[in-house]
This record gives C-alpha cells, sequence and structure tokens, in this order.
C-alpha cells in the first residue's frame, strides 16, 4: 500500500443517529411549518408570524443542507472505502497467483528430484527400493 502520506485524509465518520436523527427534526419542523401556513391562510398573517415563518424557512434550508453535507460525506467514504477494498482485493489476487506458480515450481522440482533418486537407485541395483520411491511422488 502507500504511504500515509499519500493517502487522502478521510472525512470524520457522521454517526447514523445523528444522521436520523437530523432527518427526524427535518420532518418534525416541516409537519409544523405545514400546520403553521394553514392555519396562517385561516388568518390574517401579522408581520411577526412572517418573520416566524421565514426564520423557520431559513432554518429547513440549514437543516438540509447539512443532511446533504453529511450524505456527501458518507459517500466519499464508502467510495474510498470500496477503492481500497478493490487495491487490496487485486493485491491478494497476485500473491495468490504468485503462491501457485511457486508450488507449481516446488512440486515439479520435488518430482524431477523424486524421479533423479528412483534413476540412481535402479543404476545402482536396488530397484525394489526404487518402486517404493515411485509410490511417493507428490500428485
Amino acid at each position: 500500500m502507500a504511504d500515509s502520506e499519500s493517502t487522502p485524509s478521510l472525512p470524520a465518520p457522521v454517526p447514523l443517529s445523528s444522521v436520523l436523527s437530523l432527518s427526524l427534526s427535518l420532518s418534525f419542523t416541516l409537519c409544523g411549518l405545514w400546520t403553521r401556513l394553514i392555519c396562517m391562510r385561516k388568518e390574517n398573517i401579522t408581520p411577526e408570524l412572517n418573520e416566524s415563518r421565514s426564520e423557520l424557512l431559513t432554518r429547513i434550508q440549514s437543516l438540509k443542507q447539512d443532511l446533504q453535507g453529511w450524505r456527501s460525506k458518507l459517500d466519499t467514504q464508502v467510495k474510498i472505502y470500496k477503492d481500497e477494498l478493490s487495491e487490496l482485493k487485486k493485491s491478494l489476487n497476485v500473491e495468490v497467483e504468485q503462491l501457485r506458480s511457486e508450488f507449481q515450481e516446488l512440486r515439479t522440482t520435488l518430482q524431477q528430484q523424486q524421479e533423479d533418486v528412483t534413476s540412481s537407485l535402479r543404476n545402482l541395483g536396488l530397484q525394489d527400493v526404487s518402486g517404493d520411491t515411485k509410490d511417493n511422488v507428490i500428485k
């Protein structure tokens, strides 16, 4: 993997409870605003109510922006984690292939050595032992 200096810094994790709390708060605010709007239409709208409505709309916009920011941070974290996992998977696959290749080379070398030992024993006249050696060849 790369040095910690070259990796991008991760955004601070956003707890799911905070996102849910914000979403719930936004829902209640919208319900309250809707109720107030219905009541305002039935009554005369005073400047105070307009000011209150304006404050609520500002608060809603702020909450929406906070929620969008948190979602963006979460999306960024998920993308970073997926990219890291993908790189790890590629790296592990390369290592697995290298190990397979090395084990195949070892298997071939061992078989060749066993054949050489069998041939040497046969040349020395120990043919009975060579039959046992062939049975032990790694497959």
